[in-house]
């Protein structure tokens, strides 16, 4: 998939999210990249577990008034991993939606354990 059509579907679910979430996500940025800094480039069928998303910055439920400002939350979708683990244009879709839904319940403070049930 080129990175814009990635881009569009990454825009799309982000509009399709309920408005009481949106209303609540503020300065997080959602970024692509192709694959982390120190993986070797995806081979579909070979690697067992591949890093799809990440999101980086303070949970909203650890965050203080106090706090210094450290810049933006943000996301991270690695295409070529999600592309590397779905056999159509449909399941990779499926998975920036899985993805987005994922790193944005750690923003909110859901921890792994939690976000197993959504």
């Amino acid at each position: 998939m080129k990175r814009e059509d990635f881009l569009k579907v990454v825009e799309e679910v982000l509009d399709s999210l309920p408005e009481e979430f949106r209303s609540r996500i503020r300065n997080v940025a959602v970024l692509v990249e192709d694959t982390p800094r120190n993986q070797r480039p995806p081979q579909p069928g070979k690697q067992k577990r591949l890093l799809l998303g990440l999101f980086h910055g303070v949970p909203t439920t650890r965050k203080s008034i106090f706090d210094m400002p450290a810049g933006p939350d943000h996301i991270v979708l690695y295409q070529k991993n999600i592309e590397a683990v779905c056999s159509s244009e449909a399941e990779v879709r499926q998975q920036i939606r899985l993805r987005v839904i994922h790193e944005l319940g750690h923003y909110f403070g859901m921890d792994e354990e939690q976000l197993k049930h959504v």
